[in-house]
């Protein structure tokens, strides 16, 4: 793949990653129960469970590439559509986080692993790869390459990401319980989803 590819690709997972899910409404409960103990533990988790939802993801990928170029190419229509979605609904999300401290004084072993179970088993996880990764796949080079390049990239991000909110939790937790904060935040990332998604559509129209 072209460095530009790569580029536009770890650009467009660390919007992502940022964007409070499931995952992060975790970390954020660990973090302001227990202190910035829980980043390293949850971070590793979430990192194995976002390896184990992209690699059966890169499977699925994998065999519609090899299956039908048309299906392929309408998952990447559909990916685009997907993109705008997410930024809509994280635009009118409103200014709330539901993210309550827990209190029990969990293991570091028992976080990572309550960590891979809700990033791994989560089926939006899955459903988002496969719409997410085709957008900056060649389909004329190697797909395994690319897909370990694109893998590793994520899983590094996802990390970085998930130590960043565990910190911030646990030292600043007044930023985190802020509506406006929280408001503006969504916002901005439901803007750069939707441009993603808009971009993406553009890009594919240029190319027909």
């Amino acid at each position: 793949m072209t460095f530009e590819a790569w580029a536009a690709f770890a650009a467009a997972t660390a919007v992502l990653l940022v964007i409070p899910g499931p995952t992060i409404l975790l970390v954020i409960s660990y973090a302001l129960g227990q202190g910035w103990r829980t980043a390293f533990p949850i971070a590793v988790g979430v990192a194995l469970g976002d390896f184990t939802a992209m690699t059966l993801s890169m499977l699925g990928i994998g065999a519609l590439l090899a299956t039908s170029a048309m299906v392929f190419t309408a998952l990447k229509w559909i990916g685009a559509a997907y993109l705008i979605w997410l930024g809509i609904k994280l635009f009118r999300a409103g200014g709330t986080l539901d993210a309550k401290p827990r209190e029990d004084a969990a293991p570091a072993w028992k976080m990572l692993g309550h960590a891979w179970l809700v990033t791994a088993l989560n089926p939006k996880s899955i459903t988002f790869f496969v719409a997410f990764l085709p957008q900056f796949l060649d389909t004329k080079g190697d797909f395994w390459t690319q897909m370990l390049i694109f893998e590793a990239t994520f899983i590094g991000l996802a990390f970085a990401n998930a130590m960043g909110y565990a910190l911030v939790a646990s030292r600043a937790r007044a930023v985190v319980s802020d509506p406006r904060a929280i408001g503006l935040f969504n916002k901005a990332g439901g803007t750069l989803l939707i441009g993603a998604g808009v971009a993406t559509v553009a890009i594919r129209s240029g190319s027909n």
